[in-house]
């Protein structure tokens, strides 16, 4: 009778440290990010984080939530089937399966499958799977998976969730989308970038293919309240700056650097909202016919501030077509139009130039199609690219520049323009950047000269916009 109340002894202490711990976690709203990472409600969704900034606590505890059917956000009313896939066994255990054991009442496991080590102490072996017994009365499965392994040890499994703790081979991440499919499950990953410009760079961060499923959080140092700030401080003195662009801030970088390192999608990134009539100003385009076309709508409000509001961006199309879908868009924003019903943008001055396979320049076919252009546009890229810092940080430190969250090329290509060799940037995906540098280097003033308008000035400048779109 004393063993068997020394065992309800220790599964209630096992019980009430697990619930302690994960009834804790879920108040934390000191730490937003970790809330904002389970509160979303995309498919496939990543945590970038620094070195002890909170991230993997994230995956272990949002992988305890599906198995035992409590997520506090997300809606779950049956049994799971679920991955946790580490980089080698041996981080599992120490990492990934240490964490969802740090949250995972033992009372509620049902039987666990061991790769190697023993039952009795499964802490300090490797883990197969885990059999749950969740809130529905079933029994939920949290299998445990290495990168180690090939491709074809992820096939045939239908699952509701994987974890990535820390970045896969691409090839396992594509078989790991395939096997939620069929249950619409959700992929979700947490990792500290150390393996520069890789494809969850591409395919995340970047998101190239626009995939509605992707959402991404970064995580530092500071943003973990839990953290003592007097060793924050230390460790950041003590490392480089390379250094602590991963493992504190958890940020991509690589050889050749970002040529708008004040660009901040925190900042520069807004919701649409309704923008005044009054603030419309102009329309921007860089033609492309086999290359993107990129068109985007440019407003400024009565302090001088840029909005992009709206962006028409595709390939392999000709003029005609181009020239359909940016009156379209004109006419859906009740954009001002020139006094013959052309719509008015600025363009490229490459645009006036004649091709052998045609008798006119791009510029008067846009003309026939309705759209007039401007094509004496500064096109000097220094001062460009300077112009555009100016606006996206000022001298006083702030912001005169703002993309609507639908201006996905825009953003996308903000994120990865580098220069290349020497002083120039690249020339690889930066045709809505280019057609930006056109729109900044037209305006009449720099953020530096700008001063703060009263409202009378605010009103006059309404009327006059308002007499000039009526005659």
């Amino acid at each position: 009778m004393d063993i068997i109340e020394d065992i309800n002894c220790v599964l209630n202490e096992s019980k009430r440290r697990s619930d302690l711990k994960l009834n804790s976690y879920n108040k934390r709203k000191t730490h937003k990010k970790q809330m904002a990472f389970h509160k979303c409600k995309a498919k496939n969704r990543w945590v970038f984080g620094g070195n002890r900034s909170g991230k993997t606590e994230c995956g272990a505890v949002e992988t305890v939530w599906r198995a035992l059917g409590i997520h506090p956000y997300q809606k779950n009313e049956r049994d799971t089937i679920g991955w946790v896939v580490s980089l080698s066994m041996q981080v599992q255990r120490d990492v990934a399966q240490k964490s969802v054991l740090k949250y995972l009442d033992k009372s509620k496991i049902d039987r666990i499958v061991m790769l190697s080590g023993s039952k009795d102490s499964f802490e300090y072996g490797v883990i197969d799977y885990i059999m749950v017994r969740n809130v529905f009365g079933g029994l939920s499965k949290i299998g445990f998976k290495s990168c180690e392994a090939s491709r074809e040890k992820f096939q045939g499994t239908s699952l509701d969730y994987v974890w990535f703790d820390e970045e896969p081979p691409y090839d396992i991440y594509a078989e790991c989308k395939m096997r939620v499919m069929d249950r619409g499950g959700v992929i979700f990953g947490t990792m500290t970038p150390l393996k520069g410009l890789s494809w969850v760079y591409e395919t995340i961060y970047l998101n190239k293919n626009n995939d509605k499923n992707v959402w991404y959080i970064f995580m530092e140092w500071a943003d973990n309240p839990y953290l003592p700030k007097k060793e924050v401080d230390e460790l950041t003195a003590s490392m480089s700056q390379d250094e602590l662009t991963s493992r504190r801030y958890g940020r991509f970088q690589s050889s050749s650097g970002l040529v708008y390192t004040e660009f901040d999608e925190s900042i520069h990134v807004v919701d649409p909202f309704t923008v005044p009539l009054d603030w419309q100003d102009k329309i921007s385009i860089d033609p492309g016919l086999s290359n993107p076309l990129s068109a985007h709508w440019y407003v400024v409000d009565f302090d001088g501030n840029v909005y992009v509001i709206a962006e028409h961006y595709e390939a392999k199309r000709d003029v005609a077509y181009h020239a359909e879908r940016i009156k379209a868009i004109s006419d859906s924003l009740q954009w001002h139009r020139e006094c013959n019903g052309n719509v008015y943008g600025l363009i490229d001055s490459a645009a006036n130039q004649r091709t052998l396979g045609s008798v006119k320049s791009v510029a008067e076919l846009f003309y026939e199609n309705g759209i007039t252009v401007n094509s004496k546009v500064d096109k000097d890229v220094f001062t460009g690219i300077n112009r555009v810092k100016a606006y996206l940080k000022n001298a006083d430190g702030k912001s005169r520049l703002f993309i609507f969250r639908n201006c996905v090329n825009l953003i996308r290509e903000f994120k990865c323009y580098r220069w290349g060799d020497g002083e120039s940037p690249r020339k690889i995906d930066d045709h809505a950047l280019d057609e930006l540098r056109y729109y900044i280097c037209s305006r009449p003033e720099s953020p530096k000269t700008i001063v703060q308008k009263s409202g009378i000035q605010k009103d006059k400048e309404r009327l006059s916009k308002r007499l000039k779109r009526l005659y």
